[in-house]
């Protein structure tokens, strides 16, 4: 992983070397066609070359400082061929005092598109911390780890969502995954936290609470004038952990099977007995039913998003999780997060198009001692 990224560097800075010596190369090469051309041969694309490199990628003062080089050296050749008072040197000139403009207007465009872009991407990391507030690192003596990572780099605003609380239920906690990216999957997933919130605290059982975010989706389509069921989906898996009990409740919604790790390495699958439709379809008349599992001391649960799940190599194989972590065990959620995301980026080379959401949840053996929660919102490609 360390080599990939190591890579992935260094040829990022060969590009950057590259652009900046481009326009510099451009005047260069210009310069040698003048001299080794007949008269009637003009190099001053090349010339103009050099100010349009410079723009999208220099400052203004590099590409006004670009530009002028151009005229200048091409001023010097003419004087000293002296051909400078001639009609096709003249015209050469103002073509390139043209093309140097536009260049301080194309340079101008994009550093204005750049500042948006930025504050846009401030926006949205903001809104998705905001929606996906980091959680305490022990909720109900439970140990809590949680990541958010980008599928690309400096895109924060995506569909998948995870929340948990202490409630007088137990710990409660949801993760799941809106169709569709962009600031409506964002405002989708404000609803569904929110409900499920609300639903944590107040629901006697777990069924309950997916009832109530089945409501509370079917509201929010009324409100927008009735949304496309084939639009409107999540896929949830929602999680119960009672207090003082080794017993844990799972409602599965058309979402990704969570893994249950154990302490001696074994996982296993929890796979809902009854599958169900993700919430927000309507299709499902089938009343919610959940599963119950034994979890024991040092056990954690992995709950993801298919991000995780369908992420595929150069081969188009898929990510096994439950296969690349059987027989591993790690000190805590977090180890078992930070292990994840880069054996999940290892698997990809870094070519992943879904977002991933993790949250892990360990029960703490005797002894075991508390470790700081880390929530990354990241993108591909980050450090």
């Amino acid at each position: 992983m360390r080599e990939n990224r190591r890579g992935g560097a260094v040829g990022t800075a060969r590009a950057r070397r590259l652009v900046r010596v481009l326009p510099g190369l451009m005047i260069g090469i210009g310069v040698l066609v003048d001299l080794v051309t007949p008269a009637e041969v003009t190099a001053v694309p090349l010339f103009a070359a050099a100010p349009l490199l410079a723009a999208p990628f220099f400052s203004l003062a590099s590409t006004v400082r670009t530009g002028a080089a151009a005229i200048l050296v091409v001023l010097a050749i003419r004087l000293y061929d002296g051909r400078l008072t001639e009609v096709v040197p003249l015209s050469d000139l103002l073509t390139l005092v043209t093309v140097s403009g536009l260049a301080l207007v194309t340079n101008a465009v994009v550093r204005r598109s750049n500042e948006q872009l930025a504050s846009a991407r401030v926006i949205a990391e903001t809104a998705m911390r905001a929606v996906l507030p980091a959680p305490d690192d022990r909720i109900g003596g439970l140990l809590v780890a949680a990541r958010y990572e980008a599928a690309q780099a400096d895109e924060f605003v995506g569909g998948d969502l995870f929340a948990i609380a202490d409630t007088p239920h137990g710990v409660r906690l949801v993760v799941g995954d809106v169709r569709g990216k962009g600031l409506d999957a964002v405002g989708a997933v404000a609803v569904v936290i929110g409900a499920f919130r609300e639903a944590a605290e107040q629901e006697l059982s777990l069924e309950g609470v997916a009832q109530r975010l089945e409501r509370a989706l079917a509201r929010e389509g009324t409100r927008r004038g009735g949304l496309d069921s084939m639009e409107g989906f999540v896929t949830v898996v929602l999680a119960e952990i009672p207090a003082g009990s080794d017993t844990l409740r799972i409602v599965n919604r058309g979402h990704p099977e969570p893994i249950l790790l154990h302490a001696d390495g074994a996982l296993d699958v929890l796979a809902p007995s009854v599958p169900a439709l993700p919430i927000g379809m309507g299709l499902d008349a089938s009343p919610d039913r959940s599963d119950e599992w034994a979890m024991p001391a040092g056990a954690t649960l992995l709950a993801f998003t298919d991000g995780l799940s369908e992420a595929r190599n150069a081969a188009g194989a898929f990510y096994d999780p439950a296969d690349r972590l059987r027989g591993r065990i790690f000190p805590g959620p977090e180890e078992l997060l930070s292990a994840l995301t880069d054996d999940v980026r290892l698997h990809t080379g870094g070519r992943s198009t879904d977002d991933m959401a993790l949250l892990a949840v360990g029960r703490p053996a005797r002894g075991q001692s508390e470790r700081r929660t880390t929530v990354k919102i990241v993108g591909r490609g980050d450090g």
